[in-house]
């Protein structure tokens, strides 16, 4: 069923850090008025990257997560400075977090964040032949580099330190395509 989107009857905005909360004022198309709040990241969005060392062998990298006070096992990821390309911003994240650069970079797909109340978008790259080359970043530690097989995502998913989504999310998507002749 296609529905006509909700008509805007007015927007506040209130400043929530490196977010800009939105009050939009909303009636949907059978009459009724409801008030929704959304978050706007005030960057240029983020990169998350599946970088391969080779086609069954996926680098993740360990570091501190702050929400959950503990390390982390994920996937390279990073902001999109101003003016910046994806595959470039991609590419400049996984030297500065993993010490590779790569020759082939391959934007897969974008992936939403609470898609309800929230804006922020990833762009999840593919990069391949990989070569060592490392960029200074902004991490307060070197991260440990972790290779793991792709044929082991399932034990990957029950480990206690992978838990953030979009990691997950990126892992079975680039298996998959790679599955059915990615290229």
């Amino acid at each position: 069923m296609t529905r006509r989107l909700p008509t805007i009857h007015g927007i506040t905005e209130h400043d929530a850090g490196p977010y800009r909360m939105e009050r939009m004022d909303l009636e949907f198309g059978n009459g009724e008025r409801r008030q929704f709040q959304r978050l706007h990241s005030r960057g240029h969005g983020a990169v998350i990257v599946v970088p391969l060392l080779d086609a069954d062998t996926v680098l993740l990298v360990r570091e501190y997560a702050a929400g959950v006070h503990r390390y982390e096992l994920g996937l390279v990821e990073g902001r999109i400075d101003a003016g910046e390309a994806v595959l470039d911003a991609a590419n400049r994240e996984l030297q500065e977090e993993a010490g590779y650069a790569a020759r082939s970079l391959r934007a897969l797909r974008t992936l939403t964040l609470s898609p309800r109340y929230m804006s922020h978008q990833a762009h999840v790259v593919v990069a391949r032949d990989l070569y060592p080359r490392r960029l200074p970043g902004d991490e307060p530690e070197e991260l440990e580099v972790v290779p793991w097989k792709l044929d082991a995502l399932h034990e990957l998913v029950l480990r206690e330190d992978f838990s953030e989504g979009r990691s997950v999310a990126a892992l079975f998507m680039t298996r998959e395509w790679l599955r059915h002749g990615g290229t």
